[in-house]
């Protein structure tokens, strides 16, 4: 189960890479219906299929070239449900054994949800607010999976007394470690809203924006407006300009704060991590945050090239899972646990809970 789960998890960073694919080439409304593609199983491509696609949605005739990438995108997301939905009923069919079985449901509930916001995506015409939530709920699904992994590894590794040796503490670091957490989120919500009102190419030049440290105009009421109306169509984006870099410029700062952060607490825990065992962890959420401001810096340099915007999404995850690795290393530190080490029974126990 372990390694189905391993699977999930880069099979929902391929999901999560193809949907940025996919937002950039503008082809989310590639196929104007759901689940199918203008009443088929694939992009029409025959005259004949062609012809009787156009009639059903004489407003949006066939583009095969957007179609793709819309399509793709679906069959990698309906291939991820299949797997979490096995997983969820093997874990209630070996329940009994000490599988996990709440968080397996509970992704498979929430990948039924995720579906839904797929489904609205296209029939609201790419509303901002059902993008960014559906991006978010992607990254939250990469996130529970990644949690389930992590649980069933460290059983699988108790079931076979291979526990890791002990490890001094590194107090003090929990409600910071949580603290960056929240914070990434945040900015992953951040870069969301970006995408979703196509408001990445509002600043073309660094470090300022539109040659000022702090555009003027900008417009924050419209720009961050979660209430603003459905529809027609939202592909391409109705926001003025001035509402875009507001959002452009938030999502920088965003950034910086992280990166301050980050750089800050890391810098701490390297400082202090003796014999804990976590420099492995330390170590590989500095470099995937700095290739990740790398990437951003690189998507303004370069006015978000196909390949750069695609790695700056993965990237993003890429960081998400990076940290969410420290946090689950730093909770399995002494300083969490009993000061004596547990026998085999007591560590049976403990670990599906």
């Amino acid at each position: 189960m372990a390694r189905w789960a391993t699977l999930a998890v880069l099979l929902a960073v391929v999901v999560i890479m193809l949907g940025a694919w996919t937002r950039l080439v503008h082809a989310g409304l590639g196929c104007p219906d759901w689940p199918g593609c203008y009443g088929f199983l694939t992009v029409p491509q025959s005259d004949t299929h062609i012809a009787i696609a156009n009639a059903r949605f004489p407003d949006t005739p066939v583009d095969v070239e957007k179609g793709w990438p819309e399509m793709i995108h679906r069959y990698a997301a309906g291939t991820l449900g299949l797997v979490v939905f096995g997983l969820a009923a093997y874990a209630v069919r070996h329940r009994r054994e000490g599988v996990p079985v709440k968080l397996p449901l509970f992704i498979a509930g929430f990948i039924v949800l995720q579906g839904a916001f797929g489904m609205w995506t296209v029939t609201l015409k790419l509303w901002p607010q059902v993008v960014a939530m559906h991006l978010l709920g992607g990254f939250t699904t990469l996130s529970l999976l990644t949690l389930l992994t992590l649980r069933l590894r460290r059983r699988a590794r108790a079931g076979t007394g291979a526990e890791p040796p002990a490890a001094t503490p590194l107090t003090g670091f929990r409600p910071w470690l949580y603290g960056g957490l929240l914070l990434v989120i945040l900015q992953i919500a951040l870069g969301a809203w970006t995408a979703a009102n196509y408001a990445a190419v509002a600043c073309t030049d660094l470090p300022t924006c539109q040659g000022q440290w702090w555009p003027e105009g900008m417009d924050f009421r419209h720009g961050f407006d979660v209430t603003q109306h459905v529809g027609p169509n939202y592909l391409g984006g109705q926001l003025t300009a001035d509402g875009r870099v507001a959002i452009h410029v938030t999502h920088r700062i965003g950034a910086m704060v992280v990166l301050v952060y980050w750089a800050t607490l890391l810098a701490l825990m390297w400082r202090r991590r003796g014999d804990s065992g976590l420099g492995s962890a330390i170590g590989l959420v500095a470099v995937v945050l700095v290739a990740q401001i790398v990437l951003g810096l690189a998507n303004v340099i370069f006015h978000i090239p196909l390949s750069i915007a695609v790695a700056h999404n993965a990237m993003g995850a890429g960081l998400l899972l990076a940290i969410i690795h420290l946090v689950w290393r730093h909770q399995l530190l002494p300083h969490t646990r009993n000061a004596t080490a547990p026998n085999t029974t007591t560590m049976n126990q403990e670990v599906p809970a």
